[in-house]
């Protein structure tokens, strides 16, 4: 039953919320925020588990597709957008669905979480596979949208990632792996776009830099994949290449514009003192992670 669920119960530190003065409210929001990271950390060995499974999956040309309804979906879909400029995956790497479509993202679309036929047809539609890594996001953990679409996901054989707030939830029972942060009640009952849905945002960030990270997506805590799509991106991209091989902004800026603003592409080409073209072939024979190609000897 709904009313039995941790995520919908009464917080009783927020029982006379109504009658707090604005410092108050801010503070005892805080407050239960602190309580999120440790609730996630209590996950991070099932988190480990999801990140090499999703990396796994990547390495050989499968997908993470994040299935969600309201602000589950949405969060899926903001993640899913960080990753094209952030590591220069290509766009259909990660996706992000949400139950009722694009419209969704901006507006409340009644009976959205209740279709199941309609998960189905919004995976189809990006054509799951079993290569594939599909994370269904229901902080509720009973969403029918989101079980729906975990279920097709393994029948097909693609992997299924549950994340949910509540612990036994039956989203879990229709999952490979079930990560679920227990953050308590929200300060708002039921308002589980507060405490489970700041888990969720961690969770995800964790599942998509862990995974970039194992595919050789960074150099140290340097995202070195960056696609510079804007002029934050462009100076960022010239100091990570000035950091690394000591060249001076002029230089670096130059070295970039040889490898087509490639930024590993770049490094390798100063530190191994070889052609773009040389560096690129070995980035590959490294299988993209800059390390193994600074490091690795030639014939």
């Amino acid at each position: 039953m709904l009313e039995d669920l941790t995520t919908e119960g009464r917080n009783p530190a927020s029982d006379r919320l109504d009658s707090l003065s604005a410092l108050e409210i801010a503070r005892l929001i805080n407050a239960e925020d602190a309580r999120v990271a440790e609730a996630v950390g209590r996950e991070t060995e099932t988190i480990a588990l999801a990140i090499d499974a999703i990396a796994q999956r990547l390495a050989i040309g499968g997908r993470l597709i994040y299935l969600g309804a309201g602000t589950s979906g949405r969060l899926g879909i903001l993640d899913a957008s960080e990753c094209p400029p952030t590591f220069n995956t290509p766009p259909e790497m990660v996706l992000g669905i949400i139950a009722g479509g694009p419209r969704a993202m901006t507006h409340a679309v009644e009976g959205a979480e209740d279709d199941v036929d309609v998960a189905v047809a919004d995976l189809d539609a990006v054509r799951l596979s079993a290569q594939d890594v599909l994370v269904g996001i229901a902080t509720s953990g009973r969403t029918p949208y989101v079980i729906a679409g975990l279920k097709h996901a393994r029948r097909i054989g693609a992997y299924a990632i549950g994340i949910s707030c509540n612990e036994k939830s039956r989203l879990a029972a229709d999952a490979d792996l079930a990560i679920a942060p227990i953050v308590g009640p929200e300060v708002l009952s039921g308002s589980t776009r507060m405490k489970a849905g700041t888990a969720t945002k961690m969770v995800l960030n964790m599942l998509t830099t862990g995974a970039m990270v194992r595919l050789g997506k960074t150099y140290g805590n340097l995202m070195v994949d960056l696609r510079a799509t804007n002029s934050k991106l462009t100076d960022r991209a010239r100091r990570i290449v000035m950091t690394l091989t000591k060249l001076s902004g002029a230089e670096a800026q130059q070295r970039l514009a040889e490898c087509d603003g490639e930024v590993k592409t770049a490094i390798v080409a100063q530190l191994r003192g070889v052609s773009p073209i040389e560096a690129r072939d070995l980035l590959m024979a490294a299988g993209g992670h800059l390390r193994r190609a600074l490091e690795r000897r030639t014939e």
